[in-house]
C-alpha cells in the first residue's frame, strides 16, 4: 500500500483540495511553490500511463476547476502541470503556480511549510474552487 492509499483511507491526514468517487487532489507536503497539489487517482496503480482511458481522461477533467483555482489563489502566469512518477508508486499529477519553465524543476528546494501556512494554502484554493470567471 502506497502512502497515497494511506491518505485516500485516511490513515494519513492531507490538506485535502476536492474528492470524488475516483480522484482525490491534495496539497504536496514538499511544495516547489505554495499551491502545489497532488491529483491522484483513488485507485493504485504505479505509472500513469497505465490508467485505463476512462481514468486517464476523467482526471484531466478533475483537475481543471482545481488548475484554474490555483490560477485564482495565487500571482503566476498559469497552472504548470507534471507528471513525473518517480516519487510514490502511484500515478499522479502535479500542479502548481508557475510564471517560468524552472518553476517545474523537481531538483529544487522545496518550500518548508507551518501547518498554519499549509491551511492557508488550502483554504484560498478551496474558497476559489466554485468561483466563476
Amino acid at each position: 500500500m502506497t502512502i497515497f492509499s494511506k491518505i485516500i483511507k485516511g490513515e494519513i491526514p492531507s490538506y485535502k483540495i476536492a474528492e470524488d468517487d475516483y480522484f482525490l487532489a491534495f496539497l504536496d507536503i514538499h511544495p516547489l511553490r505554495e499551491g502545489h497539489v497532488l491529483v491522484i487517482p483513488k485507485k493504485e496503480i504505479d505509472q500513469f500511463f497505465d490508467l485505463d482511458e476512462n481514468l486517464l481522461s476523467r482526471i484531466l477533467v478533475f483537475a481543471k476547476p482545481i488548475a484554474k483555482s490555483i490560477e485564482r489563489s495565487f500571482s503566476c502566469n498559469r497552472c504548470g502541470m507534471a507528471v513525473v512518477g518517480l516519487e510514490v508508486p502511484h500515478a499522479h499529477l502535479h500542479l502548481l503556480p508557475i510564471d517560468h519553465i524552472d518553476d517545474l524543476n523537481f531538483k529544487r528546494a522545496k518550500l518548508k511549510l507551518s501547518a498554519e501556512q499549509f491551511k492557508r494554502v488550502q483554504e484560498k484554493i478551496v474558497a476559489n474552487l466554485n468561483v466563476n470567471v
